[in-house]
């Protein structure tokens, strides 16, 4: 009877129509994978000194839509539609007020990706992803990015009020896991993504439209990075709800703490926002006091990335060990290595130990001076979100996709993706490390090296770029493997149920307290660290401001 009841649990399935929500937003983060790892191969081609752009296409051309494409859109887009997925999963099958809002965001935020992106093409708008100041684009790429992120807002508040229905049906009661952390990541984006919605709409967009001369860098980019670092965790989050929630069920254990699980998301959401200094160490006209207090808040991550390595390797090992496994690692080789759902997310894991590192060494002021706007950081980048997320995006991709078009994951398949992820894994080990070792030497991000011309110090350089081209050839490969496997896992797979996995709570696990329910507490302080992060130094910003850049003519 237990084994019929779990069956019954694995096969309740998405909502069709909530399906079809979650799959329009996997085409747009698959379609621009497949643009935007175009561009990233070429970067990478011309970088080898060994190729040229054809027809008059710029270097930060490519390199815009490689960046706005594979960091803000393929992002976005997946966790959207992965979160709608998992909410209506867990939480049941949206209404139709909160489908629509769905709807609504997706094509707000569509229009915004077209908008954004017909500027890049069109060479309006080459400022790469950051768009730092004094670079300018034309305003409809600041109008279509500000449609992306709240178009975003709106769609997520369809998420939000799925889990307010849940809970006032259910009072007293801790709230689906991955319903939970779906809410903590979008708070989480939406506190964020004010940053950079305040600086487009106040200063960019004034300013490509010519309201006003000249707007503040120091401002700008101090509201761009109160986003950019989030932004890391926002991508990151959904990984960590795959590892947490799915990879349990799938490797057949279970979760081994809903508090901690919980604890870990909370923690996420109060240290990843008031922290963007440590991208600015090197920026003059903020103190030395609000860098190193946002280097101490920086660090406090490493709390609740231990307790997630802690969590999830405790599952593991309990797992591994009810099935036989002996000594220190004998639990590691009952593992389910034939099983791409669990492989590829699994090597995305394995792959954060050195990406956390890295990070280690970006966040901190003295080691950060060696490496500070060196191709070390676009390595350290592509160990993060484009190897430990993307990885479990794509694991992730494998099981959901069918789950939502009615189809299955074939053996083929299955093996096919277990090849793709060690396409990748070599390709990104050949790409990032030269990335890394070449920064070490000084190469800088954000440059195609032509301006070194032969410089002796280009020509030690020339190893490594060539390394980045091999890598950069192999990944587009994977880019190609991964495509091939969800074009046929959407149109061709055989019709028939793949589980949406969802892992239960050890038995052993200790009750989970209602406290992390509590929103006005968590935040409250969330705000509290944001306003002692930031007031001081905003308030000397705008006191010392160059004459001119704030205001607008017609004032």
């Amino acid at each position: 009877m237990t084994t019929i009841t779990e069956k019954a649990k694995d096969l309740v399935k998405v909502d069709k129509r909530d399906g079809k929500l979650a799959l329009a937003h996997i085409y747009v983060a698959f379609i621009s994978l497949f643009i935007g790892g175009l561009c990233g191969l070429l970067q990478t081609l011309v970088r080898s000194g060994h190729f040229t752009l054809p027809w008059g296409i710029g270097y930060y051309q490519i390199l815009t839509v490689h960046g706005v494409l594979l960091g803000l859109i393929l992002t976005t887009y997946f966790i959207f539609g992965f979160q709608i997925a998992a909410v209506s999963r867990t939480a049941g099958t949206l209404t139709s007020k909160q489908r629509l809002l769905g709807w609504i965001g997706f094509w707000v935020m569509t229009v915004g990706v077209v908008m954004a992106a017909t500027m890049v093409l069109l060479n309006e708008a080459s400022v790469l992803y950051t768009f730092y100041a004094p670079l300018q684009a034309h305003w409809i790429f600041y109008l279509g990015l500000t449609f992306v992120i709240v178009g975003s807002w709106i769609g997520g508040a369809g998420q939000i009020l799925k889990y307010i229905e849940w809970r006032k049906a259910n009072p007293g009661k801790p709230s689906p896991l991955i319903t939970f952390m779906v809410v903590i990541n979008l708070a989480l984006w939406i506190i964020a993504s004010l940053g950079v919605a305040t600086s487009v709409l106040f200063q960019l967009l004034p300013w490509s439209l010519g309201w006003v001369d000249k707007v503040d860098v120091l401002i700008s980019r101090t509201l761009f990075w109160y986003f950019g670092h989030p932004l890391v965790y926002f991508w990151l989050l959904p990984a960590y709800m795959v590892w947490y929630v799915v990879i349990p069920k799938i490797i057949g254990g279970k979760i081994f703490s809903d508090s901690l699980a919980r604890l870990s998301f909370v923690l996420f959401l109060l240290f990843s926002i008031p922290v963007g200094f440590h991208h600015q160490l090197t920026e003059p006209g903020i103190s030395s006091f609000w860098k190193f207090l946002q280097v101490v808040l920086t660090l406090m991550v490493v709390i609740p990335s231990l307790l997630t390595a802690f969590s999830l390797f405790a599952t593991f090992e309990i797992r591994g060990r009810m099935l036989g496994g002996k000594g220190i690692f004998g639990w590691l080789k009952k593992l389910p290595w034939n099983d791409a759902r669990f492989v590829v997310p699994f090597i995305g894991m394995v792959a954060f130990i050195p990406a956390g590192a890295g990070g280690i060494i970006n966040a901190s002021h003295q080691m950060n001076q060696v490496i500070h706007n060196t191709i070390w950081v676009t390595g350290h980048f592509h160990l993060t979100v484009a190897t430990s997320v993307l990885l479990t995006f794509f694991g992730a991709a494998y099981w959901l996709v069918p789950h939502l078009t009615g189809r299955v994951l074939t053996k083929e398949m299955n093996r096919l993706a277990i090849i793709q992820a060690i396409v990748w894994s070599v390709g990104m080990s050949i790409m990032s490390t030269a990335m890394h070792i070449v920064g070490l030497f000084g190469a800088p991000r954000r440059s195609d090296f032509s301006t070194y011309g032969g410089s002796a110090q280009a020509a030690e350089w020339i190893p490594y770029q060539l390394a980045q081209a091999i890598g950069g050839t192999i990944l587009f490969i994977g880019i190609i493997l991964a495509l091939y496997i969800i074009a046929n896992l959407l149109w061709f797979a055989p019709k028939g149920d793949e589980e949406f996995p969802i892992g239960e709570v050890s038995e052993h696990a200790e009750k989970t307290p209602m406290v992390f329910e509590n929103w006005k507490i968590w935040l409250t302080i969330c705000i509290v660290l944001i306003l002692f992060a930031y007031t001081v130094p905003f308030i000397d910003m705008i006191q010392n401001a160059p004459p001119g850049s704030i205001g607008y003519k017609f004032w």
